[in-house]
């Protein structure tokens, strides 16, 4: 008859392995490695105190959840303008930036405040969620939640609304290696090439 789990535990030897001491990466090395993952680009922004605040971040990610529809983005500690928006307003607009808005990013992002609006083609809802024109896909979002991760907040948003603009000449804008890049539909593989 097989021995039971409790008697099998009991007949061997406790053992440990010392696995040690990781070794702290290179924070460049770390920064080159992730730069590899190509991410999304998005405004955060909103109407605080009747001025148009935004954040750009390219840590945001989509279908954390569908009930309730939860989408999220990180923001570092040292951001000003995040205190702002999670401070000052009820609702988040999200613009996932697209083809041709690699300049509206650096302008937005930009530490001129005064300016980062200026000439700026946006929505701004009742509830003062500010979506910017010509994004393919707009959310209108509200705070669900905040966790602490490391030198940045993962800031989870539950997802109000949707809109989708599907025309084939708006496409996302990604982040690769450092820089922004397009998305492109894969050139169709030959038959005989399959």
């Amino acid at each position: 008859m097989p021995a039971s789990a409790p008697a099998l535990a009991a007949e061997a030897p406790a053992t440990s392995v010392d696995v040690g001491t990781p070794t702290p990466l290179d924070p460049l090395r770390l920064r080159r490695a992730f730069a590899e993952f190509p991410q999304g680009v998005v405004t955060v922004a909103a109407e605080v105190d009747g001025t148009p605040e935004a954040l750009i971040a390219s840590t945001f990610t989509v279908g954390v959840s569908l009930d309730p529809p939860l989408v999220t983005f990180a923001v570092q500690h040292t951001s000003s303008t995040w205190p702002r928006l999670r401070d000052g307003a009820g609702r988040l607009g999200i613009s996932v930036l697209g083809r041709g808005q690699h300049g509206l990013c650096r302008q937005i992002a930009s530490k001129d405040r005064a300016s980062r609006f200026d000439g700026v083609a946006r929505s701004t809802g009742d509830d003062g969620a500010i979506t910017l024109d010509g994004s393919p896909l707009t959310l209108t979002t509200r705070i669900h939640d905040q966790v602490t991760a490391g030198d940045h907040d993962i800031v989870v948003l539950e997802v109000l609304d949707v809109s989708v603009d599907e025309q084939e000449a708006v496409r996302p804008l990604v982040f690769h290696r450092s820089e922004f890049a397009q998305v492109h539909a894969p050139e169709p593989v030959p038959d005989g090439d399959r």
